[in-house]
């Protein structure tokens, strides 16, 4: 369902968050080893998630990724998916057509509505907090 990206993406934010939930910061290699990512491109995830303030982080010696409490109880998994992976997923046509809409739907379009209007009210309404809250942490890992 998600693109590569966002998965890893995903499974950062989780990591992060709860070792938030414990006062603790992270660094890239730590979460790319945590997640089973190469490091580079868990570096490039992690720019995308902190200029988007999905996590804060701070360089240097202790510094590190972290998400406050209030962004974890606020920052939701649709607002993950549409910077990581855009919102194609919520939006484009499960067939790829570039003319399907309610005016000139593909074969599928009907059957799909629902099931898009169902993904997209259940990533809007699950926070980080709801997510890292009821993960073991051994599940995020790899």
């Amino acid at each position: 369902m998600f693109s590569k990206t966002c998965e890893y993406g995903i499974k950062a934010v989780l990591f992060i968050a709860h070792k938030s939930q414990k006062d603790q910061r992270v660094g890239v290699k730590e979460i790319a080893a945590a997640i089973g990512c190469p490091e580079a491109f868990t570096g490039k995830i992690m720019q995308q998630l902190s200029k988007n303030r999905v996590v804060q982080s701070i360089k240097g010696r202790s510094g590190g990724f972290w998400i406050n409490e209030e962004d974890r109880l606020k920052i939701n998994l649709q607002q993950i998916v549409k910077i990581l992976d855009g919102d194609k997923l919520y939006k484009d046509c499960v067939l790829g057509l570039a003319q399907c809409n309610d005016a000139n739907p593909c074969p599928m379009h009907e059957h799909y509505m629902n099931i898009k209007e169902a993904i997209t009210k259940m990533h809007v309404k699950t926070t980080i907090e709801d997510l890292s809250t009821s993960i073991n942490s051994k599940t995020i890992l790899r």
